[in-house]
Formats: C-alpha cells, sequence, structure tokens
C-alpha cells in the first residue's frame, strides 16, 4: 500500500478500528447536527475504497469538485483527530495532561485565576504521580505568569517556592534528557550499522559512550533516569557483541517494570521493547530455557486488554513475538514446528502492513530466510533474501551483507555453478565496500572459488580445515561477527559429519538438555 502523503486520511481511516469509526460518526452528527454533510460521505467512500484514487474518489462525490475536495479532506483529517482525542483520553497519561493545561490556559485567559491554580495543582499531582516531569515545565511556567498577576501576603514566598520547583524539575528533565538522547543514538548506530565490525569502530563507540554518559547517572532513582540509564547500555552491550552484559541490562530494563508496575500501563511501549530486547538476548546466548519462558510470559501479556486495544501495542507485540518464535525454532533447530507458523505470521504480516515500518520488516524476513536455509528449502530461502537486497532505504549494511552472503551460500547449496564465481566476486566488493569482511568471510569466499574442483570425498578435508579455522577465531568477537547472523559452524559441522544442517543445530539443542537436566538433578 502507498504510504505517499497524499495517502495520509486515507492511511488514518484504514487504521480505523469498529468502535473508533462508530464514535467519529456519533462526533461528528452531534457537532454539526447535518447528517448528511460531505464531510460524512467523504468518510464513508474512502472507508470501502480497497487503494486510495482520487478520480474514483471524484467520481463517487458527485457534488464535490475537485478544489473543494482538498479542504474537505484536510478537514476530514482534522475531525477525524478531535474524536480520537476524545475517544482515547482515558487511556493516555499524555492527553489527560495535555486538556488539563489546555483547560489551566483557557481559565486563565478568562480571568479566573484560582480556578486555574486549581486546574494546574491537579495536573501538577498527576503528573508527578506518574513522572510525567516533561510537563511541569509548561505547568509551572503557567502558575508563575498567574502568581505574578495576583500579588498577595505570600508573594515572596511563593515565587522562591515556584522557582525552586523550576530549578529541580530542569535539573530532572535534564538528566533524563541527556540519557534519552544517548539511548536513542546508540540505538540509532545500531539500526544505521549493526555491530561494531572492528576494533578501531568499537573504539569510538566507547569513546563516545563515556563522554556522553551524565556524571552520576548511574545513582539515580526516578523511573525515567533508570530506564534510559538501562537502555544506553543495553545498546552500547549489543554493538560490542558483550551479549552477557547486553542480557544484564535488559533483564535489569524489564525489572524495572516489575519494580515499578503503574509505569508498565504509563510506558507500556518501552515495556514491550525491553522484553523483545530481553528475548533477543536469551537468542544471543543461546540459552533456550531463557527464551521459551519469557516468550511464554510475553505472548500472555501480549493478549492482555491493553496490548489488545491499542494497534501500536498490538503490532508491535506480533512483530516481537514472531521474530522470537522464528530465532527459537532457528536454535533448536525445530524447523518443522517453525514452518508451520509461517503462514499465520506473514498473514499478519499483510494485515498489519500499514503501521509496519521498513527496518521491521527487513528483520521478520531475514529471520524467515534463515529457517528456509536451515530445512534445507534453499530456493524459498532465496526468494526471503532477495526481498532484503532490493530493499533501498539504506538500513541495517550489517543484515545487507549477511543476506548476500546467505544468497551465495543458498545457490552454492543448490548446486548453481555457473552463478557461483559471479555471486563470489560481486558479494565480495560490497561487503569489502560496506567495511564488513571478517577472516571468516574471506575464508568462505576462498573456498567457494575453489570448492567444485574437489570430489565429494576430497571436499571433506577442506571442509575439516575451515571448521578449525573458525574454531580457532571463536575468542575473536571482530573476527567471528558473522557467527551473529549466520551459524556457519554448524553449516562446516554438518558438511564434515555429512548430515542435514538442521540436524546438527537439533542435536546442539538436545545436548544443552541433557546437560540441564543433570545440573537440576545434581542440585537435588
Amino acid at each position: 500500500m502507498s504510504k505517499k502523503p497524499s495517502d495520509l486520511l486515507f492511511q488514518l481511516i484504514r487504521s480505523l478500528e469498529k468502535a473508533e469509526k462508530r464514535h467519529f460518526k456519533l462526533y461528528i452528527t452531534r457537532s454539526s447536527g447535518n447528517e448528511d454533510l460531505k464531510v460524512i460521505k467523504l468518510f464513508d467512500v474512502l472507508d470501502k475504497l480497497p487503494i486510495y484514487n482520487d478520480n474514483a474518489l471524484l467520481k463517487k462525490l458527485k457534488d464535490v469538485t475537485k478544489p473543494q475536495l482538498s479542504n474537505l479532506k484536510a478537514h476530514l483529517y482534522k475531525e477525524l483527530l478531535a474524536s480520537l482525542r476524545l475517544l482515547k483520553s482515558n487511556d493516555s497519561i499524555d492527553l489527560q495532561l495535555n486538556e488539563l493545561f489546555d483547560n489551566a490556559h483557557i481559565l486563565y485567559k478568562k480571568g479566573l485565576f484560582f480556578q486555574s491554580l486549581r486546574v494546574i495543582d491537579k495536573a501538577k499531582e498527576q503528573a508527578y504521580h506518574h513522572q510525567k516531569f516533561f510537563f511541569l515545565p509548561l505547568l509551572l511556567s503557567l502558575e508563575k505568569r498567574i502568581e505574578a498577576l495576583n500579588v498577595t501576603d505570600t508573594f515572596k514566598n511563593r515565587m522562591d517556592e515556584l522557582s525552586d520547583e523550576a530549578n529541580q524539575a530542569n535539573k530532572k528533565l535534564d538528566m533524563i534528557t541527556r540519557l534519552s538522547n544517548l539511548s536513542l543514538q546508540m540505538y540509532g548506530f545500531f539500526i544505521a550499522n549493526g555491530h561494531a565490525r572492528n576494533e578501531e569502530e568499537e573504539n569510538k563507540v566507547k569513546k563516545y559512550f563515556r563522554q556522553s554518559l551524565p556524571s552520576g547517572s548511574g545513582q539515580q532513582e526516578g523511573f525515567y533516569e533508570r530506564l534510559f540509564f538501562y537502555q544506553c547500555y543495553t545498546w552500547y552491550a549489543f554493538i560490542r557483541q558483550d551479549f552477557l552484559m547486553y542480557y544484564r541490562y535488559t533483564q535489569k530494563w524489564v525489572n524495572l517494570f516489575t519494580e515499578m508496575p503503574a509505569m508498565m500501563r504509563v510506558e507500556t511501549g518501552h515495556f514491550i521493547k525491553g522484553y523483545h530486547s530481553l528475548l533477543n538476548a536469551h537468542f544471543d546466548l543461546r540459552n533456550y530455557r531463557g527464551l521459551r519462558n519469557d516468550l511464554k510470559t510475553f505472548e500472555e501479556f501480549a493478549q492482555s486488554k491493553r496490548v489488545q486495544d491499542n494497534m501500536n501495542f498490538t503490532v508491535q507485540s506480533f512483530v516481537y513475538i514472531a521474530g522470537a518464535k522464528i530465532n527459537f525454532y532457528n536454535i533448536t533447530g525445530l524447523c518443522e514446528e517453525g514452518l508451520k507458523e509461517l503462514p499465520q505470521i506473514e498473514e499478519k504480516l499483510n494485515e498489519y502492513e500499514l503501521f509496519l515500518d521498513r527496518h521491521r520488516v527487513m528483520v521478520i524476513n531475514y529471520k524467515i530466510a534463515l529457517l528456509y536455509y536451515l530445512s534445507g528449502d534453499y530456493s524459498t530461502s532465496i526468494d526471503y533474501i532477495q526481498k532484503i537486497i532490493n530493499d533501498s532505504s539504506g538500513l541495517r549494511t550489517d543484515l545487507q551483507c549477511y543476506a548476500r552472503l546467505m544468497h551465495l551460500l543458498a545457490h552454492y547449496e543448490l548446486g548453481n555453478v555457473e552463478l557461483i564465481d559471479s555471486l563470489t566476486r560481486s558479494v565480495y566488493r560490497y561487503m569489502s565496500r560496506m567495511k564488513n569482511l571478517t577472516v571468516i568471510e574471506q575464508e568462505i569466499f576462498r573456498f567457494l572459488r575453489n570448492s567444485f574442483k574437489f570430489s565429494t570425498r576430497q571436499l571433506i578435508p577442506e571442509f575439516e580445515n575451515f571448521l578449525e579455522k573458525v574454531k580457532h577465531l571463536d575468542g575473536n568477537r571482530f573476527e567471528t561477527r558473522s557467527l551473529a547472523y549466520l551459524d556457519i559452524i554448524s553449516w562446516l559441522e554438518s558438511k564434515v559429519a555429512r548430515k542435514p544442517m538442521q540436524e546438527i543445530v537439533y542435536n546442539k539443542y538436545l545436548n544443552n538438555k541433557r546437560k540441564l537436566r543433570a545440573g537440576e538433578a545434581e542440585n537435588i
């Protein structure tokens, strides 16, 4: 579906739920007193259009001219937002605080200063209770203006109190702003580049992080200070592939909401994102049990009324749960189970297309491609990889590189000899240009260039040598970065053992389960 600016009204209408559409009809009819308004006709026509088209729209609105259409659409967009604001205000602390500030400002303009101050006090109480400190400067600024116009016997003391309150709020906001900025910048670095590619890049990240982390940020007790502090370290650790640190801070992130459960409703989006990061940490550490258990807990939360009543949270939860499930199947070798779930996942991806950004779609496609590759269905894997390669957004150069590498390996598995040479050169040039070449990738390219010269029997020693080189590099994060994207070790082990890769991965999963049971038995 098109997402051009001219389609914004159409997108908004398509995003509406039945209750929201019903509420809008009641709202616009009540406010106008005329059921035959052109704006209602425009709404009904747009609601039934399968795709947006100006000409189709004008044919169905015979009493509307083309010059009128633009103004009518703008008016409908404005009225839809007003309707949604009324409907959703009870579910959003931010909307409630904005409404209180608007009310206080109206009363101030009317000269009803004491009434305005009462509303401001109520708004401040809510802001402090929900730790919404971002609203305090607006509220305190209006309160100062009112106090300055009403000089009383307590004027001097009240001005001192307001000054102190404003200074404290600004100090708190400064810490929150600096931490949230750093968190966003670290996350932005990962979205653009993926993991640090070499020691030089990691040192730059370390230097920037240390210089930007506010002094005393680790000793803060407020919810938002701690939330953004944990997020800063989460992305910092993830970029550096310090997966143990990554796990520790994602767990702190999720635990913060358990410690302050009231904030789970206020910042549901951050809670969902925290669980997503925690599930990723389990995946990176191959913590099968932790991934399975926390995924189950997250799925239960995703069925809660809070999530189901909010399209944004519903879509977020779906994407993260789908990704975590595919991750689980990819690290356990349970491909048949995973493939059974894919039709339902893809159906939802189509249903939520309007709400999905390109990065999320790219990541899901990569995980699906990996699942098909692991199952031995290389042709379908290539279909999904092609979607990533064809993406022109410039996001995740790391995924672009490893999608191309998987694409190359899939053609190798299919025995497409005539493509291997040109593909190898093409992928090598691309990864070299993106500064994404490690020893492992170079060994893969070297191997593929020569592989078709050997018989099957002669290939085994070549695979064995390759495997030894990879294991030898196991302690170097920068040389084994590809292992975070492609399980090259299991692929090589499958070649040496002459078994399907899926079987190798599944046996590792079974061995892990046996060790856990043995450890539990010893503790008993």
